[in-house]
């Protein structure tokens, strides 16, 4: 959602998070407990930390301020039994040197920008390529390479603030950020953003970018996932992964998950878009709410074996479905919590957000900010149980 408002409350104040130990009755051997000394570092000048948030049903969150990454999600199986459901890291120093954007909150602009440029009001910005010729999720250091600043709010939430700079990666103009994660005793956990154009016309386009496997071990594949987006169309690419600027129907092609499938059903097609992917790496035009403006429902994933069962509703028109392709099981990037390797194809990420490439697309939604506009939006993941 973006609307016009007049004020920010930006707050900078640490606190330490709660800790909760993960040798509680209920949870998997597999659990490994984060030390929140192990994510203790001054890195860019600023004091880095772990944060945890957690409801009253035993559902715990771990969260680093460095880049906003998630670290950690424990929530219960069909028989009770507590497991971490998210790829991470055990240490800081593990963090920033994995997966880049595992678990990180990504911005100035999330995705793909085609070129590594773009043209606002008759003035073209030229962007780091870090992706091939592209730019890729804000750039050589977009806010998943950046410190935070953050404060507990409550047991159940969290909150972290950057401010990109005029200039920073090449975007034009001030924008603070404020996210505030929080749990629910639904065993949601909610991401919820407001940005402002505080200066100059920019463009801005966020997600959280969670890697995820259902069964609580993360080093196994997810291809037995069970998956449903709420989709009638996506956007194809071409080789390089930036949208050709088609909404195609997903009816007749591997990309149809209106009606649940297994990940891995049509994931070896020699289909053209899958190719490219090297699987799933495409951005789906949700099917817009009943309600404009309201939650929508995006996507579900179901594992069979443990019976947990994510949703995810949020208030963006689009959804990135990944299927872990770059993750290759080689240490020391994909080596994460309890020396797991993180293998090919063993994590998928579900990406609430505006559509890649925005910015050279005029005809997919508007990312433009004018001066004093915000830009406020809300994932939610909700975890359940099937029997």
């Amino acid at each position: 959602m973006r609307s016009i408002t007049i004020s920010v409350v930006l707050a900078v104040s640490f606190l330490l998070a709660q800790s909760v130990p993960a040798a509680q009755v209920g949870y998997a051997p597999s659990v490994v407990e984060l030390k929140a000394e192990n994510f203790r570092k001054v890195v860019d000048g600023k004091p880095v930390d772990l944060y945890t948030i957690q409801n009253t049903n035993g559902m715990v969150v771990r969260i680093t301020n460095y880049g906003a990454k998630v670290q950690q999600i424990i929530v219960p199986d069909k028989k009770g039994v507590f497991a971490d459901v998210a790829q991470g890291y055990e240490t800081i120093d593990q963090v920033m040197g994995g997966q880049g954007s595992m678990g990180a909150f990504v911005g100035r602009y999330a995705n793909r920008v085609g070129g590594a440029k773009f043209t606002l009001e008759g003035k073209e910005y030229p962007l780091a390529a870090n992706n091939g010729k592209n730019s890729l999720h804000g750039g050589e250091k977009g806010s998943r390479f950046q410190v935070f600043s953050a404060r507990q709010l409550s047991p159940a939430s969290v909150e972290m603030v950057y401010v990109f700079k005029d200039g920073e990666e090449g975007y034009p103009g001030t924008l603070p950020v404020r996210v505030v994660f929080s749990v629910t005793d639904k065993n949601e956990f909610v991401t919820e953003w407001s940005a402002v154009a505080q200066d100059k016309a920019t463009v801005a386009n966020f997600t959280g970018h969670t890697f995820l496997n259902l069964s609580g071990n993360g080093g196994t594949e997810i291809l037995d996932h069970v998956i449903k987006v709420n989709a009638d169309r996506f956007l194809p690419v071409d080789d390089t992964l930036i949208p050709t600027g088609e909404l195609r129907p997903v009816a007749g092609t591997v990309m149809d998950f209106r009606k649940p499938k297994g990940f891995g059903k049509d994931i070896a097609s020699t289909d053209a878009q899958i190719k490219l992917g090297n699987g799933y790496d495409h951005h789906y035009v949700l099917n817009p709410p009943a309600k404009p403006g309201s939650l929508n429902f995006a996507a579900s994933a179901y594992d069979p074996k443990s019976g947990r069962v994510l949703e995810v509703w949020t208030t963006e028109p689009g959804l990135q479905l990944y299927s872990g392709n770059f993750l290759e099981g080689k240490a020391p990037r994909d080596l994460g919590k309890g020396k797991t390797l993180y293998i090919f194809r063993s994590a998928f990420c579900m990406e609430p957000s505006h559509f890649p490439d925005s910015p050279n697309q005029p005809q997919f939604p508007s990312t433009v900010l004018q001066p004093g506009q915000w830009y406020t939006g809300k994932i939610v993941y909700k975890f359940s149980v099937k029997q």
